[in-house]
């Protein structure tokens, strides 16, 4: 059962790829990947083993740093990134809750959106649409998740990382867990570099200290959905495409998770400044509802 087709707005939108920002090198923390899919089989290995390999790779990037990334970024350079837990309706609202806790955004300044990633097919036609009826780049058929992508500083990336991982709760169950399921509602967390940037062991550590609810595996691309496991993907293989004006700034997925209207007007103000949402359908029959 979907639970993120609660209610929809009926305006129409689409999707278009995001252009990642180059990843930010920070210092190298002792933590790395809990759990990493296995080539061959899909289990997974330990962190032992993924430790060993990320420091010899940590240990080469450093050495061949001044050839390889003239363009080294500073940890205050913006990174794009994205989340996955579930509906993105309530994760969006939580992110922009820690654009504003972390960074003191305002309005105006909020970059948190909804939207899709992970599949291997990227876009149809320049377009990832959510269900509709007219069944143009269906996001869930192209093996896309729902996520919500942002604008951070590298700095506070860690930061960022820790209201995902509170998204799940004690046992590692995202909110939605026994309603919404399947591919399109996998854990997942796109960073520029994926398993080899820096920033997968701050998400790691994030996790950690939050109480080391969740195992995190290289995402290769429509990915399973496995309880307690988030899968580490590179926004350059794996690009962020955003999602129709309607989904935006939405109302939760529970039927009293009901957000301000200053923050449900937020997109058709941001649509008004000029920010392209696409052009795909209405969901199904343009209803909103169940996915119609």
């Amino acid at each position: 059962m979907k639970g993120c087709t609660v209610v929809a707005l009926l305006a129409a939108g689409g999707a278009g790829a995001w252009t990642a920002a180059p990843p930010a090198r920070m210092a190298p923390s002792q933590t790395a990947l809990s759990a990493q899919i296995n080539e061959e089989d899909g289990t997974l290995s330990s962190r032992r083993s993924f430790l060993a390999q990320q420091t010899a790779s940590l240990l080469a990037g450093a050495a061949l740093a001044a050839n390889v990334n003239p363009a080294v970024a500073a940890d205050d350079e913006l990174v794009e990134c994205y989340f996955g837990c579930g509906c993105f309706w309530h994760v969006q609202h939580e992110f922009v809750e820690a654009e504003r806790k972390i960074l003191g955004r305002t309005d105006d300044e909020l970059t948190s959106r909804a939207g899709y990633a992970g599949g291997k097919a990227g876009a149809l036609n320049g377009k990832v649409c959510y269900h509709n009826a007219q069944n143009v780049a269906d996001y869930g058929k192209l093996g896309h998740a729902e996520v919500v992508a942002m604008k951070i500083p590298a700095s506070k990336f860690e930061e960022f990382a820790i209201e995902y991982c509170k998204l799940f709760d004690k046992d590692g169950y995202r909110p939605d867990q026994f309603g919404d399921r399947g591919t399109e509602y996998r854990n997942l967390v796109g960073i520029p570099g994926g398993k080899a940037s820096p920033l997968a062991q701050q998400l790691v550590k994030a996790s950690v200290a939050t109480g080391d609810k969740l195992d995190f595996a290289v995402g290769k691309g429509d990915d399973k959905d496995l309880p307690k496991v988030s899968f580490i993907m590179d926004t350059a293989d794996f690009p962020f495409y955003v999602g129709e004006q309607y989904h935006q700034f939405h109302d939760g997925f529970k039927l009293d998770e009901n957000y301000p209207n200053a923050y449900n007007s937020l997109a058709g103000k941001f649509a008004q400044k000029g920010e392209d949402f696409g052009s795909c359908p209405n969901g199904m029959m343009g209803l909103g509802f169940g996915g119609l």
